[in-house]
């Protein structure tokens, strides 16, 4: 079996893409319908309900964990990976997007002042501790359907 054909057969990758996939189809179905147009920018659009980056390290660890077992040193690498990242997502990214809020209100003052362009940076950069949840949950789940 060539490298390609084990890369391709690796349940460990697939869970973790397919966890990332559907958390980020619901987002956009979510987005969707609070919306009503679509925006093909929702596909790599970082915070909202569920959290991607939270489903695919969730879905890592569990997959690691269901196939080499949770003793391993691999598991615990991918358990603190998903760790850190999951508190990154709800931590420090949300953090920035709440700096980013007030540094909008700064610029739209100082625009209608005529001081400054009108150009806004991004707010919405991490999750609430449910879309966090939401998706680590999402991520479990897939890679325990793959990998059981």
């Amino acid at each position: 079996m060539t490298s390609l054909d084990q890369f391709f057969q690796n349940r460990i990758i697939w869970s973790t893409f397919a966890a990332w996939v559907i958390a980020q189809g619901a987002k956009m179905m979510l987005f969707f319908r609070q919306k009503r147009r679509f925006d093909v920018r929702w596909i790599t659009e970082t915070g909202g309900m569920p959290s991607a980056h939270s489903a695919g390290v969730a879905a890592l660890a569990m997959s690691v964990g269901l196939t080499d077992g949770v003793g391993t040193t691999t598991f615990g690498i991918a358990l603190i990976f998903a760790l850190v990242t999951m508190f990154d997502a709800q931590g420090v990214r949300r953090a920035a997007g709440r700096q980013a809020v007030a540094f909008n209100l700064i610029i739209e003052e100082l625009y209608a002042k005529g001081h400054v362009s009108n150009q806004r940076v991004r707010e919405l950069l991490g999750h609430t501790p449910v879309e966090v949840l939401v998706g680590a949950l999402v991520g479990a789940l897939t890679a325990w359907a793959i990998c059981r």
